[in-house]
């Protein structure tokens, strides 16, 4: 590391160490580095697919685009359940064990927070789980892999086989509502935060984005680490721009060594 890059991870582990609420906010930048591609960068889903075509209304009005919207959702699954917690995801959960996190706020839809160890209760996932599938008439609740059985075994579109209702997976689609209770925890947790750490996001997807800048209202400190730049860059009290698990990993190294050396 040179000079500056010191500086930055020194500067990092001075901000958690002095921390004992943190609020950590994460985006699909955590995702990529487990391997997961990012549905918005170049090669992504969206290069394969056209947003439109998967609105809520249209998804549950069309029947054909049930059948496009299954067919994508089934592509990104299969890298998603085989993905492993990157070394981003298991220093939040060595942030936890030290005591200093409020709750896991993300974007992502991976479990992959779950499956680092991170305690359930505080995780919040904003754009819900691709792992289970509801049906949206009589709510009935499906393991995801059991519908993916049935997919493999040739039904294109899969029915509630209790009501023969829609069913969809636990996922915020364009155009359908965000978890009011999810998103009612965010901001409050984003008001009780002393320190606000935003891992991969690039801070565009409105309204999970707010929570960040909720949290710089209510008094809160901000750290970025992401490897392009955001709207928040300038109001950050730490900016970095580069790997979650190289940064973070180094900065948890400096924290520990700070509080048990």
């Amino acid at each position: 590391m040179n000079d500056q890059t010191d500086k930055l991870i020194q500067a990092g582990a001075d901000l958690i160490v002095d921390s004992n609420k943190i609020l950590v906010f994460t985006g699909a930048g955590m995702s990529t580095e487990s391997g997961i591609p990012d549905f918005r960068s170049p090669g992504g889903v969206w290069d394969k697919y056209d947003p439109s075509d998967f609105l809520f209304q249209k998804i549950i009005s069309d029947e054909k685009a049930r059948e496009k919207y299954w067919q994508m959702s089934t592509e990104f699954y299969e890298p998603m359940k085989e993905a492993l917690p990157s070394r981003g995801h298991l220093a939040i959960k060595e942030l936890e064990v030290l005591g200093k996190v409020l709750a896991v706020v993300t974007q992502n839809i991976d479990s992959l927070h779950h499956r680092a160890g991170s305690s359930p209760e505080r995780i919040i996932e904003l754009h819900g789980t691709a792992f289970s599938v509801s049906c949206l008439k009589c709510g009935k609740k499906y393991d995801r892999d059991e519908i993916q059985g049935r997919l493999r075994s040739g039904v294109k579109i899969p029915y509630c086989d209790a009501c023969s209702g829609i069913l969809k997976p636990d996922t915020v689609s364009f155009g359908q509502p965000m978890p009011e209770k999810a998103m009612a925890e965010a901001f409050r947790y984003a008001e009780e935060c002393d320190l606000c750490l935003v891992l991969g996001s690039s801070l565009v997807v409105y309204p999970a984005a707010y929570v960040p800048s909720h949290a710089l209202d209510h008094g809160a400190k901000l750290a970025i680490i992401n490897r392009d730049p955001t709207p928040l860059d300038p109001k950050a009290h730490l900016l970095i721009h580069d790997s979650i698990g190289k940064a973070l990993g180094a900065i948890m190294e400096e924290v520990k060594r700070s509080l048990f050396s």
